[in-house]
């Protein structure tokens, strides 16, 4: 059995459970991104990139998702055309 990890594809920074992003300025709500694969829990928009807590920078959603030998990007795609950030104060 393949094992999902997840950290930023640039710096491997790991996302805690306490880390939240907020949906903006879609409907502003503060959430754990990777509890929902980048799909806001209040207005179901789907985020395709994701900003790093540590590194700032932007990724595609999907490439934080690496499986034991392989990436999950490999497998799946990702929809939308925005990112998700960090909340304010998160991190």
């Amino acid at each position: 059995m393949r094992e999902i990890k997840v950290y930023c594809p640039k710096c491997r920074w790991v996302p805690r459970p306490s880390d939240l992003w907020m949906c903006v300025p879609t409907c502003r709500r503060l959430w754990h991104t990777f509890d929902t694969c980048g799909v806001c829990p209040r207005c179901g928009k789907n985020w395709e990139d994701t900003q790093c807590h540590a590194c700032q920078q932007f990724s595609p959603h999907i490439d934080w998702y690496h499986e034991s030998g392989g990436n999950a990007a490999e497998q799946s795609a990702a929809a939308g055309k925005e990112a998700v950030a960090p909340a304010t104060g998160a991190g």
